[in-house]
């Protein structure tokens, strides 16, 4: 499919519901996360196909996708891009059979190699720790389903073989893999529990960033207060949806933020004043990093059909956070 007749990551989406009307080129920049101008070259450059029920497709950029539509693009791999390597580095693996392998990610590890990542990553750990990887998600993301944060701990399925990874993202797409995430965030919901439905989108003025915007994709957040603090909320929260920071973007937008979140959670502590605001300033000096932790995974096997599910506790840094806010202090 590639005009260029460069090697570079192949990528396919299958158009749900929640991604119709949206233009192509959009669509694709927030998934691969590109500039439009980048994905915009693409397109004119062959890179990206769509099939409909009717036949192929020569997409504009102004494209809206429709239900249904296969979309596939190519994105070529920078030349000085380095080959993967396996990498002897330590690794939380919580089940592993021939077709997967559920991970518990430390906090501060990249997922994947990227700009600015080249090793040190999940996978170049995974590459040394498990037999194989698939290949569907591309040369730089073997077995790569779905993500965390660099910053986010917590439970992850790779994909062993093409089939359990073809499977599981088709599982994704139509909601069925359950995620369940630990958080603290400033501050009380006044909702509890509250359903935060509300759009997705790179932040046109930052785009490091993601936000709350008018046009972005559909996304859904589920929250439920699991205690109150002083001066903040612990949450359970739950994914319906899997937009880049999801979590992090739809709590702050609630007014809420993650404390610790370096990026949407800062000032997240504004107002407090008074005897809660020394517990804040206590809280805030105890969290190292964003308190966000992927705690929860149930999914059905996608070769065995059987239904898989995995808890992962707290680690330490969290935990101990816990004690304090929970011993009154």
């Amino acid at each position: 499919m590639s005009a260029s007749g460069q090697e570079g990551e192949h990528r396919r989406w299958v158009i749900g519901p929640e991604a119709v009307g949206e233009r192509i080129d959009r669509f694709l920049s927030t998934e691969l996360e590109l500039s439009r101008t980048r994905v915009q070259r693409l397109l004119e450059g062959g890179e990206v196909s769509v099939t409909t029920p009717d036949g192929p497709l020569e997409p504009r950029k102004s494209e809206p996708l429709e239900a249904g539509w296969i979309v596939e693009a190519v994105v070529p791999e920078p030349e000085e891009a380095p080959e993967l390597v396996a990498e002897d580095l330590p690794l939380s693996i919580v089940f592993e059979d021939d077709d997967l392998a559920v991970v518990d990610k430390a906090a501060g590890m990249v997922v994947h190699p990227a700009p600015g990542h080249r090793s040190g990553t999940l996978v170049n750990a995974a590459m040394h720790h498990l037999s194989s990887l698939s290949g569907v998600g591309g040369r730089m993301r073997p077995g790569v389903v779905h993500r965390l944060d660099r910053d986010t701990s917590g439970l992850l399925v790779l994909a062993k073989t093409d089939r359990a990874h073809v499977g599981l993202s088709d599982a994704l797409r139509a909601r069925r893999v359950k995620r369940l995430y630990h958080t603290v965030v400033w501050g009380h919901l006044r909702e509890d529990p509250v359903t935060i439905d509300a759009p997705i989108g790179r932040d046109p003025r930052n785009r490091k960033r993601m936000a709350v915007l008018e046009g972005g994709r559909r996304a859904v957040t589920r929250a439920r207060r699991r205690a109150s603090w002083i001066a903040a909320d612990r949450l359970d929260v739950a994914l319906e949806t899997g937009r880049t920071h999801q979590i992090r973007v739809h709590l702050s937008h609630l007014g809420h933020p993650v404390v610790g979140d370096p990026i949407y959670g800062r000032g997240g502590a504004k107002g407090i004043g008074g005897a809660a605001r020394v517990w804040a300033d206590e809280l805030d000096r105890r969290v190292t990093r964003q308190f966000l932790h992927a705690a929860e995974l149930v999914f059905m096997h996608p070769v065995s059909g059987e239904r898989m599910h995995f808890r992962a506790p707290l680690p330490e840094d969290l935990q101990s956070v816990v004690d304090w806010a929970d011993s009154g202090s």
